[in-house]
């Protein structure tokens, strides 16, 4: 067994709460895991830092913030274009030790409901990233990104990927990531996304999107492409991942989509933890 799972976030301040709530479900849905967590940033305050790492160690994990400072991106005359937090899930090859070979990587807007053993332990058959493909019932967006980005492939979602960091470290390089910026900057829709596609997307394993990265928006499309096998039931006992795309978010007020009550369930465990932590330090 590979151990620990080491995953990796990237993210700004405005994103901090629902990391933490991601973290929650993580941990308590991996009780027999030993995580090691990695937060690959740009300017995070001292204080949610600290926040973090207090949250993964009483969940009984180990945490590692890596700063990025500008001199990194020497190199990029291109990189203002867009939030640097972009490129680092790219670049984890070069951010991350050189003896770490694999990393999954999860966006924070998601929900971890069962255990990530079967991910973390998969076998890449040789490719560099293991990430699904969101289909929808016709797979007709695959189609549109195809003549957009020239690709014969499906459009993988960046957004739960896991990573050999070993080829990573080869086969990816910012100069190849800022030239196509350069080159195709305004055909651009999902820059991170869309450079993941065009130029690794021939070097993905794709996983199945309905246990590894569901897209909470589209319950109807994977019940009926399903002949609607793929009910609530279903998802609550075989999908390890809900990834909540778009907008709104379930922390946002507006939000009232179909598993938006299963995330405040989290939120509300969260508060009650963080009550817990902060008696506990009281009282010491």
């Amino acid at each position: 067994m590979l151990k620990p799972i080491h995953l990796l976030v990237t993210l700004d301040e405005g994103y901090v709460y629902p990391l933490k709530v991601m973290l929650l479900s993580l941990f308590e849905n991996n009780p027999d895991e030993e995580i090691k967590v990695w937060l690959v940033h740009a300017g995070i305050s001292v204080s949610s830092l600290t926040s973090i790492s207090r949250l993964v160690n009483r969940l009984g994990g180990t945490f590692e913030p890596c700063l990025i400072d500008d001199t990194f991106f020497d190199s990029a005359p291109v990189v203002e274009r867009y939030p640097k937090e972009m490129y680092f899930r790219l670049l984890a090859g070069q951010i991350l030790p050189e003896e770490l070979e694999r990393v999954l990587y999860i966006d924070p807007d998601t929900l971890i409901i069962n255990p990530l053993t079967n991910l973390w332990e998969m076998d890449l058959q040789g490719h560099m990233f293991g990430a699904a493909v969101h289909k929808g019932i016709t797979n007709l967006t695959t189609g549109i990104n195809n003549i957009r980005l020239g690709t014969n492939h499906g459009y993988y979602n960046s957004g739960i990927m896991l990573i050999d960091l070993q080829q990573a470290r080869q086969k990816i390089h910012l100069a190849d990531i800022e030239y196509v910026i350069q080159e195709s900057g305004h055909y651009l829709m999902l820059p991170d996304q869309d450079i993941l596609n065009f130029l690794y997307g021939e070097d993905i394993l794709e996983i199945p999107e309905e246990k590894w990265n569901y897209d909470t928006r589209k319950f109807k499309a994977y019940y009926a492409r399903s002949l609607t096998k793929i009910d609530l039931h279903w998802v609550m006992e075989n999908t390890h991942i809900l990834h909540f795309c778009g907008r709104p978010k379930p922390w946002e007020k507006e939000s009232d989509g179909r598993f938006v009550a299963l995330y405040h369930h989290y939120e509300q465990r969260l508060h009650r933890y963080n009550n817990k932590m902060d008696r506990g330090e009281n009282n010491g």
